[in-house]
């Protein structure tokens, strides 16, 4: 399996190129508009397609570049329940896997940052079947901290951080090994405390993350909700853009 991260300084957006070599599938994991020539020289280089693109959420911060790879590429969109889109697409519940060749995608339904979100975690069946090798977790679990819940929702982001608690307990039933890629990094303001190392590990933030301490829901959501940044700039349109599939303009 192959794995390529991409990481845009400008808003510490984390997005990833990954699939299967042997059968020609690759993938893209939350977009940015910004990159989309660089991953798709990238596949070029490779020599491999980008079939599919998921996203683990509607993004609040960056437009995506979904639209534009596929528009590009005719590859499939991939999107969690309820995301609430106006393009086509297919809507992934709990537990539903996507094959790229030897490469298994399979969503878990992690609400919380947003009412509609999904992780994806990964298994290579030439490297041990079905079982994850890595997980990216969007906007849930960030390295040192997680995902703020007031971004997508009116007046109930309490409501969403006791959701978000619970969405996070699942994810650290994966096992330790399990590596973790986020789809943010230190500088974002899609967190508070996040960690300049873009990736991690379920084992060393199950054992160093503050916030996964935190048992009890409300202490977690007390927690969460205390002096939380300011809202990403042009959060209304970029959310539009990204529920209507628009392909940004060249800069």
């Amino acid at each position: 399996m192959l794995l390529r991260p991409f990481l845009n300084d400008a808003g510490s957006c984390a997005s990833y190129l990954f699939g299967c070599t042997t059968h020609g599938k690759l993938a893209v994991v939350d977009a940015h508009t910004d990159l989309a020539d660089d991953y798709l020289a990238a596949a070029a280089a490779i020599g491999a397609p980008i079939v599919a693109a998921f996203e683990t959420h509607v993004q609040a911060d960056h437009v995506s570049g979904l639209p534009a790879l596929v528009e590009r590429t005719g590859a499939t969109a991939y999107l969690p329940e309820g995301a609430g889109v106006d393009f086509e697409h297919v809507a992934l519940g709990d537990d539903e896997a996507v094959e790229l060749g030897n490469t298994l995608v399979t969503a878990i339904a992690t609400p919380g940052h947003a009412p509609a979100h999904n992780a994806y975690a990964v298994a290579d069946r030439r490297r041990g079947d079905e079982e994850p090798w890595l997980v990216f977790s969007g906007d849930s679990l960030l390295i040192g901290d997680v995902g703020r819940p007031d971004l997508h929702v009116g007046g109930d982001a309490r409501g969403q951080a006791l959701v978000l608690h619970a969405s996070l307990r699942r994810l650290l039933e994966l096992p330790d090994h399990v590596v973790l890629y986020p789809s943010h990094y230190g500088g974002s303001v899609c967190g508070r405390g996040l960690s300049g190392n873009p990736f991690s590990s379920i084992g060393f933030e199950r054992a160093h993350n503050a916030l996964l301490s935190l048992a009890d829901p409300d202490g977690f959501a007390d927690a969460l909700l205390a002096d939380m940044p300011p809202r990403p700039a042009d959060q209304e349109s970029i959310v539009a853009a990204n529920r209507a599939g628009t392909v940004a303009a060249p800069a």
